[in-house]
């Protein structure tokens, strides 16, 4: 079998990475040598859980050829038999799931921005929430965060904030919640508790390496420091050390009040607006292969992802693929594997894949 189960080929890919990596010059260029560990590590990986199925499969031969013959059926030898098909079966499906995680950059960590739509406190507080959800989500999956840009909203919640988050197939995973997110519920900020209908989005970019090139020209940049308005300590609260790049052809701004030196933020900002770039210029070949995985929509009726409602009843949808639960409040503390794991099954890499094809 070809794609993700050539095996005899992933064992060829791994070899040739072993001996590069006991070149004694190995260390000469450590950014090239982290990332050849890191394909080592990641195709050590496979091959072991290849292997793991086959040992598992063979082992479970055995079993039956022992079996056969016997009048009395063993009922610890059953269990045995289910516990060991059962561990097959969950390392198969793993495997299987990689193959919809197979675009370029499906492996990359992932820069998430989130923005309050119009609705002023209400949309803040919605996009606080949806902050929370997928920060909750990123810790349930052992992945690291760290908070490039935070604005406050003016009486709850936050009007935007950026992160990147760090961990295998970040992007690959995180890329199914971009988009508009929808919000039905009695406000808590109505004095006559009303219902309300809020609107915030979710964008979710690669962060590049140096394999990818992406060329910024400074006169397109606007480049504006400002006081750092979040937790940091003195030094960034009372000096200019926070940065934010507005690229003029696209209307791309970026910000990054993170790090107490301005030239720190400037250079992680660049990064940010590089993936920016990157992402932006795949959603146009998606766009124009199929409008429904456009990532980035008018924060309002008619564009939004997922439905999450609180009243009158309790239940989150997700219109592309009308999988739902009403377990709202799971979800809501991070709980979005079956909602994300229907999305990569229904679209999967493929439009990541041509993309990079039609740009070649």
């Amino acid at each position: 079998m070809g794609g993700v189960f050539d095996l005899s080929l992933k064992r060829q890919q791994l070899h040739t990475l072993e001996s590069k990596a006991a070149a004694p010059d190995l260390w000469d260029n450590p950014e090239k040598a982290q990332e050849l560990l890191k394909q080592r590590a990641d195709l050590e990986g496979f091959v072991k859980r290849f292997d793991t199925i086959t040992s598992t499969i063979e082992d479970v031969e055995a079993l039956l050829e022992l079996s056969e013959g016997d009048e009395e059926v063993d009922e610890s030898m059953v269990r045995e038999l289910g516990e060991e098909l059962g561990k097959a079966e969950g390392l198969i499906s793993e495997i299987e799931f990689q193959r919809m995680l197979g675009g370029p950059v499906d492996k990359n960590n992932a820069i998430v921005a989130i923005n309050s739509g119009a609705g002023g406190t209400e949309s803040c507080d919605w996009a606080s929430m949806l902050l929370r959800m997928l920060r909750a989500y990123c810790d349930k999956r052992g992945w690291k965060q760290t908070m490039n840009d935070y604005q406050p909203g003016d009486e709850a919640g936050i009007k935007s904030a950026m992160f990147t988050v760090e961990g295998e197939y970040a992007y690959g995973y995180l890329k199914a919640e971009a988009g508009v997110h929808r919000l039905v519920r009695i406000s808590p900020y109505d004095a006559s508790a009303r219902r309300h209908t809020s609107f915030a989005s979710v964008f979710v970019s690669p962060e590049m390496d140096d394999n990818i090139e992406i060329e910024i020209d400074e006169n397109d940049l606007r480049v504006d420091t400002y006081r750092a308005s979040g937790a940091g300590g003195q030094h960034v609260n009372k000096t200019d050390s926070a940065v934010r790049l507005t690229h003029n052809p696209t209307g791309i701004v970026v910000a990054c009040q993170n790090e107490r030196s301005q030239h720190k933020n400037r250079a992680i900002a660049m990064k940010i607006l590089k993936s920016r770039l990157y992402e932006l210029e795949m959603q146009k070949q998606r766009e124009k292969l199929d409008a429904v995985n456009a990532q980035k929509k008018n924060i309002g009726w008619g564009s939004q992802i997922r439905s999450y409602v609180l009243h009158p009843y309790q239940m989150v949808k997700d219109v592309r693929t009308n999988f739902e639960s009403s377990n709202v409040n799971a979800v809501l503390d991070g709980n979005l594997n079956d909602f994300i794991e229907a999305y990569l099954i229904e679209f999967g890499a493929a439009n990541d894949a041509t993309t990079l094809k039609d740009n070649a």
